[in-house]
Order: structure tokens, then C-alpha cells, then sequence
């Protein structure tokens, strides 16, 4: 089958990486791509979010399975463009329609779902500009840190944790009434803040059924310590240490298995990824947020460590026959580094050279943010470079990454030096 994804970040490259494997894959696509994927497939000038450029990728290149990477396509509605049009009836898509797509699209919607499915998540309350005095009353009721969160897509910079009342009215204020996130904000989600460790889940599902990958946990913040701005994330583990299998079992009982009936129940069709966004709180797991795709980096975690043919379970689930596909895994831990461009996840520069990319040994290189100019390849965003290598152990793990994250070079790298570190003492 020919195989069309659209994106062109990090979760792109390890799924094009994973697809390009599989024995039913034979002609891979990636629009836009980015300088990796090109060596995985034939990348193509295509804008995710122009679904008419879109389709005709699709008719020009006889694409049998489209699989949508990022979100605002499918918060867009890209599934149900395709399923309107009577020409690509036999095109399997991976990734939600609009109605789906809300799980992540709105914050508002993910909570009120939880809420009448029993799913266990943060006590809250929605806004908007015209509730300004009862929204922060609201926000009273709460013992810091104050959780405020925009309901629509604010490219992972829609939440803010906040120690000050104060300040926590002011930000509230200028999300509602100064669109600090655009529309996104026109809605805001106060909630309690959970006091935990974090801890991401990934089912594929088609509607129906689901098979569950390897749980990954991924660091937000641009410095050590977990400090600083939030980021796209700046590197992750799998396996989890705390993810045994009683956690596990509560985790498929509890949450996965109330959503996937809860879309069902309330006749919102829904076949492709659903990340959970979790936290352990006392053993007991909680819904932080719902991603309706594959996490980034977390996929550059996940992918080495998926043994099972990719391009088959992502057939299953378009045919709806993931009832008879299984997942299995790869023993070992990986660990992913993410090398960002300096300045980031604020102001910074592109084109930068970057050297060492033909790294030694057995570690994965993910681009994430690069690009080809004249031949070479160079930074095209915040986030450039995965790498992700395979231990043992953690610790081992982390060890060979950061290895080969050393041999990577361009003008302003930089990179956390302490991902893991809670798991892995005394490693960094």
C-alpha cells in the first residue's frame, strides 16, 4: 500500500521510520516532511491544513492509508473533508473526524466528557469574559498552585501553573479579556492542581476495540529541574518505573477502556491515536489532558520500542479489526534527548549547519526541526533533533543518548542534561 503522513516533526519522522518497516508499506509519503524523513520516504511541498493540496497528494500519488500527525488538521476537520467526498470512499484514514478531534480541541469538551463517563480527572470550572467575576471566585476556592488552562489549541503553551492568587487573577484576566492565546482563550479551564508524577499513554483504537503501546513520560520545561517555560517537550523515557501492572490495569479499567466506550455511547466514531495525558496521585491514575494523536518526543521513545508491524496495526484499526491485532514490545528502555535551538521555546534563529549527524552505534537520530538548504542540513525550528538510544536499563539508556547527543553540533545547541534523572540516580 502506498502510505501518505502528514506532519513534519520528531512523531513524524519515528512514525515514518516505524512504517517505512513494515512489509505492507510500498511507497511512503511525508507532507511537509523534514530533512530525516526524506531518507525515510519522499517527502512532498504539502501543507497539513490545506486539505485541498491534500487530496490531491493523495489522487496523485494513489495513497491507500493517510495517517495525520499533528492536531489542527483533525481538530479541523480533515477526516470528515475526505469522508464528504465520494472519490476517496476506499482511502483509510488514522486520525479522528471534528467530533473526536474535540477530545484535544477543547479543554471544556475533554472535561465535560470525563465528567459524564466517570473518567477520574481534576475538579473544575469553564469561562468566559462575561463570567470574569464568577471565574475568579472560582479560582479562590483553590489552594495554590492555580491551574489555568485555554480551551482551544495554543501550540502547547496554553497552560499556566501559577504559586500567586494574584497573579493567577491577572493571567486569568488576560487570557479572557486580552486574548493572551488568541481565540484559544476565549474559554478558559480553571482546575485543581494534581500533585503527582506524570506519565503518558497511547492507545490506537478503531472505535471499538483498542490495542495499548508502551507508556512514555516526557519533560516540558526548557530547564533542568523541571523550570523554565514550557516547551514541546525536551526529551522522554519508556518504560515508566512506576508504571507496573497493577497502575497498568487501573489505567486500561478506569480510563481507556470509559473512553473508547464513552465515544462509542454518545455515537462519535473515532478511529486512530489517543494519548493520555496522566498523573500518578497516590497510585491512583488521573486524567491531565487528552491528546487525539501520537505525543512528541514521546513517539521517539515509543516507536524503537514497538516490535509489532506498524503498518499492519494501523490497517487493522481503519478496518475495524483491531479485535484480532496484539502489540508487542521490546524489552529494553529508550531514551530520548531533544537538542533545541538557542533561545527557545522564545525568540531564535534558523539555518543553522548541523554537524555529527552520522552518529555512531545503535542510537536513532529524529529530526525534528530541519531542513535541507543547498544540500545541507540545517535548523528549521525550536525543536531540531531526537536522539534516542536503547539499555538495559534506564541508566544505560541515558547513557548511550547523551553520548550521541554530544557528537551533535550546530550554533546555539542546547539540551537538558537531566532527563530521567528521578529514575536514574546519579547518572547526569
Amino acid at each position: 500500500m502506498n502510505v501518505l503522513i502528514l506532519g513534519s516533526g520528531g512523531r513524524e519522522h519515528a512514525l515514518a521510520r516505524k512504517i517505512a518497516q513494515s512489509p505492507d508499506c510500498d511507497h511512503l509519503f511525508i507532507a511537509p516532511g523534514n530533512a530525516g524523513t526524506g531518507r525515510e520516504g519522499t517527502n512532498l511541498r504539502v501543507n497539513p491544513e490545506d486539505f485541498d493540496a491534500v487530496a490531491e497528494a493523495v489522487r496523485a500519488h494513489s495513497i491507500d492509508l493517510l495517517l495525520v500527525g499533528p492536531e489542527a488538521p483533525l481538530v479541523k476537520g480533515i477526516r470528515d473533508y475526505f469522508e464528504a467526498l465520494p472519490e476517496f470512499e476506499a482511502l483509510r484514514i488514522i486520525g479522528p473526524g471534528k467530533a473526536g478531534a474535540q477530545l484535544e480541541g477543547s479543554k471544556d469538551f475533554a472535561k465535560a466528557f470525563m465528567a459524564r463517563h466517570g473518567i477520574p480527572t481534576a475538579r473544575y470550572g469553564t469561562f468566559t469574559a462575561g463570567d470574569l467575576a464568577e471565574a475568579e471566585s472560582f479560582l479562590e476556592t483553590f489552594e495554590p498552585p492555580y491551574v489555568l488552562k485555554a480551551d482551544g489549541l495554543a501550540g502547547g503553551k496554553g497552560v499556566l501553573i501559577i504559586d500567586n492568587l494574584n497573579e493567577a487573577r491577572l493571567e486569568l484576566r488576560a487570557m479572557l479579556t486580552e486574548a493572551k492565546f488568541g481565540a484559544a482563550s476565549s474559554k478558559v479551564v480553571i482546575e485543581a492542581f494534581l500533585d503527582g508524577i506524570e506519565v503518558s499513554v497511547f492507545a490506537l483504537t478503531d472505535g471499538t476495540d483498542f490495542v495499548l503501546l508502551p507508556e512514555a513520560k516526557d519533560y516540558k520545561r526548557i530547564g533542568e529541574g523541571d523550570t523554565g517555560l514550557n516547551t514541546g517537550g525536551m526529551g522522554a523515557v519508556s518504560p515508566v518505573p512506576f508504571y507496573d501492572a497493577a497502575f497498568a490495569e487501573k489505567v486500561r479499567t478506569r480510563i481507556v477502556e470509559p473512553t473508547v466506550r464513552g465515544l462509542a455511547a454518545e455515537n462519535i466514531p473515532y478511529v486512530g491515536f489517543i494519548f493520555f495525558g496522566l498523573i500518578n496521585v497516590d497510585g491512583d491514575p488521573f486524567v491531565i489532558e487528552y491528546n487525539v494523536r501520537m505525543g512528541d518526543p514521546e513517539s521517539e521513545a515509543v516507536m524503537p520500542r514497538l516490535a509489532s508491524d506498524l503498518g499492519e496495526l494501523l490497517t487493522a484499526a481503519a478496518d475495524g479489526r483491531l479485535a484480532e491485532a496484539s502489540a508487542s514490545f521490546d524489552p529494553r528502555h529508550a531514551a530520548t534527548v531533544m537538542t533545541v535551538s538557542g533561545g527557545y521555546p522564545e525568540g531564535y534563529e534558523k539555518g543553522k549547519k548541523i554537524s555529527g549527524l552520522n552518529i555512531p552505534g545503535d542510537a536513532f537520530v529524529f529530526h525534528a526541526g530541519t531542513a535541507l538548504q543547498a544540500g545541507e542540513v540545517c535548523t528549521s525550528g525550536g525543536r531540531v533533533i531526537a536522539v534516542t538510544a536503547m539499555g538495559q536499563d534506564l541508566k544505560e539508556a541515558l547513557k548511550k543518548a547523551y553520548e550521541r547527543a554530544e557528537t551533535l553540533e550546530y550554533e546555539g545547541m542546547y539540551y537538558r542534561k537531566d532527563i530521567g534523572a528521578e529514575f536514574a540516580d546519579g547518572l547526569t
